[in-house]
């Protein structure tokens, strides 16, 4: 068996694993328990508090009594630190968790009364010394969990077992009575006020038989191992009703487990969601006796204190002595027992469950305002008792039947239902009037008349409030009409209309007339300056500013002149700490603005920006840049400006450069150096580059240079050099003027030469941007067409082809499309028959999206295609251009790719052939899987670019064919397939897997987090539906072939 240390730390582990986590209430009270009933002294028991101090500073008293007294003292303030450890761990902490304020009179009667209790607050982690209270440190941004469970754990323990010592129903007092000698000297008082009410002979455990209460079934706690060692320990056994305190039990109800009285038992169960409770009758022979003794205190369900039978409300929480400890006396058994949120009792704000005090008047939960008894009615006026009530929010009293406050709107606290008998309809509603009615009026209550007339004066307000809406009269501007106004029986309106713009003129010549005496005084005291000049010369208000002073002092006018200059004061204060000194200026502005500080700020600083203006919308060209202008700063900005240059330093090497006395450059040419590197070595290197032909100085930029050689020429001698030799020489001429290279002697280097050459790029680049423009397809010579037939003669080879399809001309092809051509031959040609997929693939082979020229070729291979009459690189699945700097701003890849769409060959490739047979399927699209009739078989014939040799190459394929797959190899039999899913716009993410959609969305940037609770299955088919709807198929993949 383990001894009792392992089993305090098993104990230990588990119920704190309970208190950090959000987890069963009943598997925490089981744990605590458990802890409180293994047999070992505080010392060995607690490691975190500091028991056993707490114990000997705040328990020892003169007898047994007192100290019972005391340990209740103290286990109500452990009460609270518990509370304060379990908002600390719980996940929905209060708004206000990192503090502890002194003057909450919670805290102040309760853990500031005792020793300790401030040490427990630190080991929750409120280190941090304030003048007003505890706090955690700033830099902690979280509290401990863990430790805040393991010093919470230990608090509820002790407090546990110290309610078992005050009860007589601790298993080991004498741990407690080493510590606590008094608690062995017995008084000849009797029974102690302070705690739970017992006859010196009773034993609690054994005034009930265990049979005689069925407990419903609990369920396997972890603690139930610990919590046999203490089978010996007496059951906490209540002997008087749970809600009334007085009476004894008569009956205990299993389900709402509640011990209840007579009264209180038929009361309770009344209920319609009770009713069907099943309720143990509950006998005892000491009944009397309990009764007797419980008559002289009673104790508060919510805080446990012990009071006197005197006292109507609680001394700590202030809570009425019938208040219910537990949520289920006044809700449904079937609700949870944790309070998503409580209403203040004495401001009526809702705060959060998990908050101990409120939002607004920092009153703790559990206090409550008294009730107030409504004022007796006279005699004459018992009628009316019916349809009176008071409200318990704002104490007014209603006199409509209706169960809704009418001052505050909140709902009336119906009273639980009672079986007693109805009260007699009042005598007074039967009784006939009387044909001389009496001439005695009765006396109203000055509470409810000052009620009545607050409440019509309100509705009146609220009344005028809503016409002046209307009207476009402010709230303000008619309370403070009615106040000027008095009782007269002009409406507000009339009066704002009539009267307020010559109470406004007065109050602008009364606050003229005070801004002219100290100026008149400072002019006879001899204090001319500058400054008091300008003071002489004040700028009067403006009605706006009067307005608003006169409803800001409510109607005063006195108090609006007074209030009128402060403002502008302190409105020209600001003005000129944003550097307006002129204070004519800023009043004056502040007159036109009408008092509001960005309209003046505005009208100051329109004259400075005039200049500006004038500049931007003037028709004359933008002056250049001075570089000799005295302001450095000035010539800086107007570089970084104009020429957007990378930093401020650039812009400063920009004007020392061009400053420099020897300097001969631009500063176009300046910029551009500067742009390339802020070296100033090697900018100069740059700047002053020697033509070999002309010898002169020229900057890099206007240098020209050859792709065959290094050499660089001015553009002057470059242009000359070219130009002759067009005219006046051979084409063999045209080559470097300082080299003589290349050596075109050779035709291949002749050609290779001539296609790079920048003369020929830049004459391919404008023929190419014609729509016009055409490539033969027998001789890839380009022109220009301008016919509407279909039948294209090459006046290179005279040679015919389809301008459309871009196909040799047969006779065939007159009076058909391109579409219907295509499916003749498919019907009718032997040679197209016999190639089969081949064919097809040769003539649905790579077009450049550049330049339009088309490749007989197939797909396979390197997706990265180089077109060899624009040098346009692209992907021949997509037609995507590939690149090396990246235009896309998420785009984080280095180095020569393209960006795919997900229905590319480039992704599908990959795809073996039965899951891209499977993808037709899917959509009901027809694939060959048959070698066509008179095809070779074995190899593949498929038209491919090879590398072989210095050039690139155009040969079949080769490779072995597999059954199944059309005489094609499996590459090819591949790309025939998604040609044919590009062809009628299939979507592959139909097949995606879970990885490869997770990729997907990774690399077009989908982003989708899965749902609480949500699972596997259905977050796959969110993201995918996801995916398909916001990155749509490429819209650059040839479709409809």
């Amino acid at each position: 068996m383990a001894s009792l240390s392992d089993q305090l730390e098993e104990v230990r582990v588990n119920a704190e694993g309970s208190l950090s986590t959000p987890g069963s209430a009943q598997e925490m009270r089981a744990g605590v328990a458990a802890m409180a009933n293994i047999p070992l002294p505080p010392s060995s028991k607690y490691r975190n508090i500091a028991a056993e101090s707490m114990l000997t500073e705040n328990g020892c008293g003169n007898n047994r009594n007192e100290s019972l007294s005391l340990l209740q003292k103290l286990s109500t303030a452990l009460n609270i630190l518990e509370k304060y450890g379990s908002n600390l761990t719980n996940p929905n902490r209060p708004k206000y968790w990192r503090t502890v304020k002194y003057n909450n009179p919670v805290f102040r009667t309760t853990v500031d009364s005792i020793q300790g209790g401030r040490a427990v607050l630190n080991l929750y982690g409120y280190t941090n010394q304030q003048h007003d209270g505890l706090s955690f440190p700033d830099d902690v941004v979280q509290p401990d969990v863990g430790k805040v469970a393991s010093v919470t754990l230990e608090v509820m323990c002790l407090r546990m077992e110290l309610d078992m010592l005050i009860k007589g129903t601790h298993p080991h007092p004498e741990f407690f009575e080493r510590l606590i000698p008094s608690l062995t000297v017995q008084d000849d008082e009797g029974i102690s006020t302070d705690a739970v009410s017992f006859s010196p002979s009773e034993k609690p455990w054994e005034k009930q038989p265990p049979s005689s209460v069925s407990t419903p079934p609990q369920p396997k706690s972890p603690f139930s191992q610990a919590l046999a060692l203490s089978s010996l320990v007496p059951s906490k056994q209540t002997e008087n009703c749970t809600i009334c305190g007085i009476f004894p039990v008569s009956a205990h109800c299993p389900t709402c487990t509640q011990r209840l009285c007579t009264e209180c038992d038929q009361l309770y169960h009344s209920h319609s969601g009770r009713s069907t409770h099943i309720r143990m009758p509950v006998t005892s022979s000491k009944a009397i006796k309990r009764l007797s003794s419980s008559l002289s205190t009673w104790q508060c369900k919510y805080c446990t204190t012990v009071n006197t039978m005197q006292q109507v409300l609680c001394e700590t929480c202030e809570r009425p002595r019938l208040s219910s400890s537990a949520p289920s006396l006044q809700e449904e058994p079937s609700q949870p027992s944790t309070i998503s949120e409580w209403q203040c009792k004495s401001c009526t704000v809702v705060n959060a469950g998990s908050s101990i005090l409120c939002e607004v008047c920092d009153r703790p939960r559990l206090a409550t305002r008294p009730p107030v008894a409504p004022s007796r009615p006279t005699p004459s006026a018992t009628g009316l008792l019916d349809s009176q009530w008071v409200c318990q929010f704002c104490t007014y009293v209603n006199h409509t039947p209706s169960t809704v406050c009418e001052m505050c709107c909140l709902s009336k606290s119906e009273p639980a239902s009672s079986p007693s008998k109805p009260l007699p309809l009042s005598p007074v509603k039967d009784v006939t009037p009387l044909s001389a009615p009496s001439k005695v009026m009765p006396t109203e209550d000055p509470d409810l008349k000052r009620q009545r007339l607050m409440r019509e004066e309100g509705l009146k307000l609220i009344q005028l409030i809503r016409e002046g809406e209307k009207k476009g009269v402010s709230p303000e501007e008619v309370y403070t009409s009615m106040c000027v106004s008095g009782n007269s029986n002009v409406t507000p309106y009339d009066w704002l209309k009539a009267e307020l713009p010559h109470v406004l003129d007065e109050i602008c010549v009364m606050a003229a007339s005070c801004q002219q005496e100290p100026n008149a005084q400072t002019n006879s005291s001899g204090g001319n300056d500058g400054q008091d000049g300008q003071k002489s010369n004040a700028v009067p208000l403006s009605r706006a500013e009067a307005k608003r002073a006169w409803l800001a002092a409510g109607g005063d006018n006195e108090k609006a002149v007074r209030q009128a200059l402060r403002d502008r004061r302190v409105k020209v204060k600001e003005l000129g700490s944003l550097g307006f000194n002129d204070v004519t200026r800023c009043e004056e502005a502040l007159r036109q603005s009408g008092g509001d500080v960005r309209g003046a700020l505005v009208l100051l600083q329109r004259p400075l920006l005039e200049p500006f203006h004038q500049r931007m919308w003037s028709d004359e060209p933008e002056p250049p840049i001075d570089i000799n202008h005295p302001d450095k700063q000035h010539v800086c900005r107007r570089l970084l400006a104009v020429f957007e240059l990378p930093s401020w330093g650039r812009c400063e090497l920009v004007l020392s450069l061009l400053r420099d006395p020897s300097a001969t450059y631009t500063l176009e040419d300046v910029v551009q150096a500067v742009r390339e590197s802020p070296d100033r070595d090697f900018i100069r290197r740059v700047l002053n580059k020697e033509c070999p032909i002309c010898l002169s100085v020229f900057p890099h930029s206007k240098m020209q240079s050859l792709t065959s050689c290094q050499c660089s020429v001015c553009c002057g001698c470059f242009k000359q050099h070219f130009t002759i030799a067009v005219r006046d020489k051979h084409i063999r001429d045209m080559v470097c003027p300082v080299c003589t290279e290349p050596d075109i002697n050779d035709p291949e280097h002749l050609n290779s030469y001539f296609s790079t050459l920048d003369i020929q790029k830049l004459t391919e680049q404008a023929l190419i941007k014609d729509p016009k423009f055409l490539w033969c397809s027998h001789c890839s010579y380009g022109f220009i067409y301008d016919g509407d037939q279909l039948k294209v003669t090459c006046m290179q080879c005279r040679k015919s082809f389809c301008a459309q399809c871009k196909k040799p001309w047969e006779p065939q092809h007159v009076g058909l499309s391109c579409e219907q051509f295509q499916l003749w031959k498919r019907e009718n040609d032997p040679e197209y028959q016999r190639q089969g997929l081949a064919g097809y693939l040769r003539d649905n082979g790579i077009t450049c999206p550049n330049c339009r020229f088309q490749y007989a070729l197939a797909r396979g291979g390197c997706m990265h295609f180089s077109c060899s009459q624009c040098r346009y690189q692209f992907c021949s699945g997509c037609n995507n251009p590939f690149h090396s700097k990246c235009a896309v701003n998420q785009c984080t890849v280095t180095g020569l790719h393209a960006h795919h769409p997900r229905d590319c060959l480039f992704y599908l490739r990959d795809w073996e052939p039965a899951r891209l047979q499977a993808l037709l399927q899917k959509k009901a699209v027809n694939y060959n899987t048959d070698t066509a009739t008179g095809a070779q078989t074995g190899v593949c014939g498929v038209i491919e670019q090879k590398d072989e040799g210095p050039r690139p190459t155009d040969s079949p394929c080769g490779a072995q064919t597999q059954p199944g797959q059309a005489g094609l190899c499996e590459k090819h039999y591949r790309e025939y397939l998604v040609s044919l899913i590009n062809g009628h716009s299939i979507d592959p993410a139909l097949l995606y897997a879970h990885d490869e959609l997770i990729v997907a969305c990774r690399r077009y940037h989908v982003d989708v987090p899965q749902g609480e609770g949500e699972d596997e299955r259905s977050y796959f088919a969110r993201l995918l539906k996801k995916l398909m709807d916001d990155v749509p198929l490429g819209d650059k993949v040839l479709r409809k072939k």
